[in-house]
């Protein structure tokens, strides 16, 4: 069998909030509650398991997304759309911007949590 990511789990101070947040950009559903948790599932069933933090702290992680052109175009519209500030890289120097490492097109975001969200139409390194 080969390795796979099968789910991580997003802390969030309000999972509800942050997985139709994500859902919405993306273009894709929230699945019903499992648990304590609100999956959002992406295209290669890998899931994001969104969990309420309580009183733990929430440590920002990053999450990134391989999509196609017309993706990247629907996607980027929303971010937008919403009014969201979004930046060309992860330092967040570059607002704003998008950026076109490898050959494509890549952009950052925060969710409410200040997650870092990431979309790109190329994979790292992939480039000529």
């Amino acid at each position: 069998m080969t390795v796979q990511l099968n789910h991580t789990i997003v802390q969030s101070t309000d999972k509800k909030v942050s997985a139709e947040f994500l859902a919405g950009l993306l273009g894709l559903e929230v699945q019903p509650q499992f648990g304590p948790f609100l999956p959002v599932v992406v295209g290669n069933d890998v899931t994001l398991d969104f969990a309420d933090a309580g009183d733990r702290t929430i440590t920002p992680q990053h999450y990134a997304f391989l999509v196609s052109e017309d993706e990247f175009d629907a996607i980027f519209g929303r971010i937008q759309e919403a009014g969201l500030t979004y930046w060309a890289d992860p330092y967040r120097h570059r607002p704003g911007e998008i950026n076109h490492n490898d050959g494509g097109r890549g952009v950052y975001w925060a969710d409410p949590d200040d997650h870092a969200l990431e979309i790109i139409t190329r994979p790292y390194g992939s480039g000529s």
